[in-house]
């Protein structure tokens, strides 16, 4: 049968040291899809000044557009967790998107273009140690006002 090479859109390289896994042919056909493998590379999934909002005067762009996007993009994290907040920051826009929303949205897959090669590594080991750190950001998202928590894990060699 053979060493598993492909899964679920996931590129996996085995080695004796680990495993290795990444996207980057499906970051390829989604630069493809969207029209953007020309475009210019970007060092940053989202800008730390941007503020999206709900209450957008902008001009509307297609629903059904942004949404194919978004569903293409949250594939992504399985391998790419970096994008996982700016990419989840545009899908709540999904009902109503905007220009500005969009061209959040074009900027991750800029981003993307740089970075299309990093995946996950997970290393071959005996002596992992388990280490998790929490957050929370209590009301401040402007948009709701909302609270903001979450949890890192970390595996550690000793």
């Amino acid at each position: 049968m053979g060493e598993l090479t492909f899964f679920l859109g996931l590129q996996i390289k085995q080695s004796p040291k680990g495993i290795y896994i990444s996207q980057t042919k499906y970051i390829k056909e989604l630069l493809k899809k969207f029209g953007m493998e020309n475009s210019k590379s970007i060092g940053t999934p989202m800008s730390p000044t941007t503020t999206l909002e709900e209450v957008d005067n902008g001009k509307s762009v297609d629903e059904i557009m942004y949404r194919g996007m978004i569903g293409s993009l949250l594939c992504l994290p399985a391998s790419r967790p970096d994008i996982m907040f700016s990419v989840c920051k545009c899908a709540i826009f999904q009902s109503a998107p905007k220009e500005s929303h969009l061209t959040a949205l074009k900027r991750i897959i800029r981003y993307l273009i740089g970075t299309s090669k990093l995946g996950l590594w997970y290393a071959y080991a005996k002596n992992f140690v388990l280490k998790g750190f929490s957050d929370a950001d209590f009301v401040g998202n402007n948009i709701d006002r909302k609270s903001t928590s979450g949890t890192c894990q970390r595996w550690e060699m000793h």
